[in-house]
């Protein structure tokens, strides 16, 4: 297929006897992409049969095709980047196809470069922007993203995914005239817009109707609004004449209030000149009372200083006893102490005699230094011992300080990993919190299980370098990453049973298998891979518990999945030729080889690893158990330290008591030499003691004669002292004689005073009574002339009248036909306000909200016949264009079914194509219904990807395309190994029917991409 070509050359095809239809490929060109570093085809105008073993790059082709005409790589099912498709090792990809074209063909190039996915495109060698390339394919009627024309290997189990709505604009798309979508698209768009107006005709009717019923109860309204308006115009002209009746009203009250209070002042003056005589007589009185006070005020203050200086020569009586007692008390004291000296000299006397007997009693001192010196020679043994005991002991507190450090060092890693554990389980219950909720109820009752279970694989996994987690965890399912891992079955059942049915929690658990699988070699020596990049097998990259392990060498096969570098990556096609291995892992990809059943050919497919999530954070198990056993050798070691310690502590008890006892033992025989000497030295102090207290003797005569003469002197104080109290007692008492006599004075100036005040309040209580009056009827006066001219000011300005303005004619001429007293204007006022109060809720808005809402009515009307028209228009519309496009789609799908018919009854087999609606105004939910019957058996079924199998899905899809093909307006059809599913015979059929069709002349252009030899078939044909 490689050849040289001319870049940017323009192939001129445009002769009338050419067998390509505008739009199909005339010649693809790769460079660098995907398998092929430089690559040229040239396909015929008919069937293109592209045959070939996996891996050589058939699906290239296609890739080339659908990216090359401005296709999105998602459509392909194979990366979602389009820097991916660029060779391995290369920067730049090129992708050029030559479209059939009168008069010049099209050539359109596109550069992919793997720095920032971007692509430059280009038409017949000229810069182009993408829109300008798809303007240009569309044109043509190029369409790679319709299954019905494009489909690509990856998307050939889609097509039968496809709804009937989606099928029939897919169909309409590849080979319906342009008109059809058209149509189709403009009834959609019609139907909704009928939709809208239909809706809006319908509020719009009912806002009408409401709009009438409104205005006809504003109606009512407005009649009701002017009768109101005669009662409050009357109300208002009786609301400006009664002021005027109240202000008259009132001033006539301050005419009659004024001459009342002009005939009670007359009688106040008269009532005032009665009371004077008794006023004066009150004020004597008080005079008198007053003098009589100030001199009861004055003895009073005397006798009350008399008494000061009598309670001061009392307290001082009572100091000159409290001297006398203190000078008996200070006899009895020196008469105690001497009392006390003659005790101590008595005593002292007593043991001078008994310590002299004990000295005249003592023997010759003995020798005892001998014995002295034995009890030295074991006291110093012993302190040797004791020295040896305490270096001991701090050798020993060292080497347990020494210990406990490292101990403290040892949990302190510990703790370190267990924040690893931690932060692992954390993640867990942040993504999965059903499983953490299982895993916190699996830790509190292991008990309940038979043998070992372990937690979740992810927090069981160790990776030994978190770089290569990203293996492990796309190698292992995630389902399986939560799973727990259980040894035996039954286990198993109970925890799902308490989990999943108890607690309705959404876990997965997993069984090892019974035989072990840990000790599982691969099949090969990973040295035997080196050369081609591999460095390790899975199983040697983490670490886990054996039930775990087990499981993943059982299901996972770990033990013999290997792990590559860049270089793998680089030799890719010799290591799946050379090695023959099923799963393997480069650097940044997965490769997963299949065999073929019908070719026994190797298949291989590759993926993007995703970045790791679970296992970043790994803790090194093998560091930790050997943590855990350096800290049970130190608690081991520390427990032997304490007991060794302890022992040496029982023994330094033991010597210090032994050392007390000799100690004991030399302090009495020390004391026994010296006894003699100290009770000698003891009777000397004693008699010395004994002179100095014979020495302190009190003469207690002496002391009574000093204490009698203080107590005379201090008695002849107190009788002076009662002398001068006895005389004030005398001045204090013609002073209280004379306080009583002012009293009983004070007493009689009192009442006389009462009885004139009793005499003179009978007359100021009509003297008060006529005060009162005259103020109540003054206050009253000037309250009514103020209210006179509020009153008067108010009816001004009812009247809307100036201070000096004459009173208006007509208002005059309105008075007269109205009451003129109060009560009958309140009457009338009262019973217009009670006819007014009937027209509750009116305003003058009524009437402007009559005329709106009437021209409102008015100008809805005219808005809703407006859209009757427009939805009579759509309606008409719809109707034109439903008969053109419905005309259009039968005869397609009935040419369609012909087709697919056919087909099917070649191959002994039922089936057809219909028109599917469910109803008949929702264009939008009309589609094709594909129905086929493969066994005579059966009914006809319709195609859906549960009901069939993938080889009667496979023959279904390439019969219709086929029916498609004869009928299609498209330039070219592409379809990549689509017999991967079929059975031998129907292959051949499908083939033989393939190139029938494809070969008749004026058909488009088609594309069969198969691993299958099909060589011999070619040549048949």
């Amino acid at each position: 297929m490689a050849a040289a070509r001319e870049k940017g050359k323009v192939v001129r095809r445009g002769e009338s006897w050419s067998p390509f239809v505008p739009g199909s490929i005339v010649r693809i060109f790769m460079k660098n992409f995907l398998t092929y570093t430089v690559c040229e085809v040239h396909p015929g105008p008919n069937l293109n049969v592209v045959v070939g073993a996996n891996g050589t790059g058939k699906s290239s082709i296609v890739c080339a095709i659908c990216l090359g005409l401005a296709g999105k790589p998602a459509f392909l099912g194979r990366a979602d980047k389009i820097g991916l498709f660029v060779k391995q090792g290369c920067m730049k990809g090129i992708v050029e196809i030559e479209l059939f074209k009168s008069p010049d063909n099209i050539i359109v190039t596109r550069e992919i470069y793997v720095v920032n996915n971007a692509s430059v495109w280009f038409i017949n060698g000229k810069p182009a922007t993408l829109k300008t390339v798809e303007e240009q394919i569309a044109a043509l009627n190029i369409q790679v993203d319709n299954l019905c024309q494009f489909l690509p290997q990856d998307k050939v189990g889609e097509f039968t995914k496809l709804s009937k709505t989606e099928l029939l604009e897919a169909t309409e798309k590849s080979i319906g005239s342009p008109e059809m979508y058209q149509f189709h698209c403009e009834l959609k768009n019609f139907r909704e817009k009928e939709r809208e107006l239909e809706n809006l005709c319908r509020e719009k009717t009912t806002s009408l109707e409401k709009m009438k019923q409104r205005v006809e109860r504003y109606k009512q309204d407005v009649e009701r609004y002017h009768e109101c308006k005669r009662h409050v115009d009357l109300i208002e002209m009786l609301e400006r004449k009664r002021p005027w009746v109240e202000y008259e009203n009132v001033r006539e009250q301050h005419e009659e209030v004024k001459q009342c209070r002009n005939q009670v002042k007359k009688e106040l003056k008269c009532l005032r000149e009665m009371q004077a005589p008794w006023t004066r007589k009150i004020q004597e009185a008080e005079e008198n009372l007053n003098n009589l006070d100030m001199k009861t005020r004055d003895n009073t203050a005397e006798i009350r200083n008399i008494s000061q200086k009598c309670k001061e020569k009392q307290d001082a009586l009572e100091m000159k006893d409290k001297q006398i007692e203190e000078i008996n008390q200070a006899f009895r004291m020196k008469k105690d102490e001497e009392t006390n000296r003659q005790k101590k000299i008595h005593q002292t006397q007593k043991i001078i005699e008994e310590w002299q007997n004990e000295l005249a009693t003592m023997a010759v001192c003995e020798n005892l230094q001998p014995k002295i010196d034995a009890v030295n020679s074991e006291l110093k043994k012993l302190q040797e011992e004791k020295a040896n005991i305490d270096n001991d002991v701090s050798d020993l507190r060292a080497e347990k300080k020494n210990q406990e450090q490292e101990e403290k060092r040892i949990i302190d890693r510990l703790g370190q990993l267990n924040n690893i554990m931690h932060m692992k389980e954390e993640n867990l219950k942040m993504r999965f919190r059903d499983t953490h909720s299982a895993l916190m109820w699996l830790r509190n009752n292991k008990d309940k299980f038979k043998k070992k279970t372990c937690e979740p694989m992810m927090l069981e996994i160790n990776m030994k370098d978190s770089r290569h987690a990203k293996y492990v965890e796309n190698h292992i399912s995630s389902n399986d990453m939560r799973a727990f891992v259980f040894e035996c079955q039954e286990d198993m059942e109970t925890f799902l049973v308490e989990v999943r049915d108890r607690q309705k929690l959404r876990v997965n658990a997993v069984c090892a298998p019974p035989e072990s699988c840990v000790e599982n070699l691969p099949s090969r020596p990973i040295e035997e891979l080196h050369r081609y990049g591999f460095y390790s097998y899975l199983r040697e990259l983490f670490d886990a518990p054996p039930p775990v392990m087990s499981y993943l060498c059982y299901q996972y096969h770990v033990h013999d999945v290997p792990v590559g570098t860049q270089k793998t990556r680089d030799m890719i096609e010799r290591v799946i030729q050379e090695t023959n291995l099923r799963q393997m892992y480069t650097a940044e990809e997965k490769y997963v080889i299949k065999v073929s059943s019908y070719t026994k050919q190797n298949i291989s497919s590759n993926m993007c690893l995703k970045e790791a999530q679970y296992l970043t954070s790994s803790v090194d198990t093998e560091e930790r158990g050997q943590l855990e056993n350096q800290r049970q050798d130190i608690i081991n070691t520390l427990k032997s330290l304490d007991t060794r310690l302890t022992a040496l502590f029982e023994r330094q008890k033991l010597l210090d008591h032994k050392d007390n006892k000799l100690r004991q033992e030399k302090k009495e025989l020390l004391e026994r030499g010296n006894r003699r000497r100290q009770l000698e030295s003891k009777i000397g102090v004693k008699y010395d003691s004994l002179r100095q207290l014979e020495q302190d003797a009190i003469d207690l005569e002496k002391e009574f004669q000093l204490a009698n003469v203080k107590i005379k002197e201090i008695n002849k104080q107190k009788a002076e002292l009662v002398t001068e109290l006895m005389h004030l007692m005398k001045r204090i008492v013609p002073l209280n004689i004379i306080k009583v006599d002012l009293a009983f004075q004070m007493t009689r100036v009192t009442a006389k005073k009462n009885r004139l005040q009793s005499e003179y309040k009978a007359g100021t209580v009509q003297l008060r009574a006529a005060q009162q009056r005259f103020h109540e009827l003054d206050n009253r006066k000037q309250l009514l002339y103020e209210k006179c001219k509020e009153l008067m000011k108010q009816a001004q300005h009812i009247c809307r009248l100036g201070p000096n303005q004459d009173f208006p004619e007509e208002f005059k001429v309105a008075f007269q036909t109205l009451p003129n007293t109060l009560e009958e204007i309140d009457a009338f006022l009262n019973e217009e306000k009670t006819r007014a109060s009937c027209f509750t809720g009116l305003s003058a808005s009524v009437v402007e909200e009559y005329n709106k809402q009437t021209q409102e009515i008015q100008q809805l009307t005219e808005y809703l016949e407006e859209k009757k028209n427009e939805l009579n228009n759509y309606k008409q519309n719809i109707s034109q264009v439903k008969e053109k496009w419905l005309n259009l789609l039968k005869v397609m799908i009935e040419q369609i079914n012909g087709k697919f018919s056919k087909f099917f009854s070649s191959m002994q087999c039922v089936g057809e194509v219909d028109l599917h609606m469910e109803n008949e105004e929702e264009y939008e939910k009309y589609g094709i219904r594909i129905r086929v019957k493969f066994h005579s058996s059966t009914e006809l079924h319709e195609l859906t990807p549960y009901h069939h199998s993938g080889g009667e899905k496979t023959v279904s899809t390439m019969l219709y395309l086929m029916a498609l093909q004869e009928l299609n307006r498209c330039p070219f059809r592409v379809v990549d190994e689509i017999n991967q599913g079929m059975d031998p015979m129907n292959e051949r059929r499908v083939f033989e029917m393939v190139v029938e069709t494809a070969c008749k002349k004026r058909t488009s252009q088609y594309f069969l991409i198969t691993p299958k030899d099909s060589q011999a078939r070619i040549q048949t044909t």
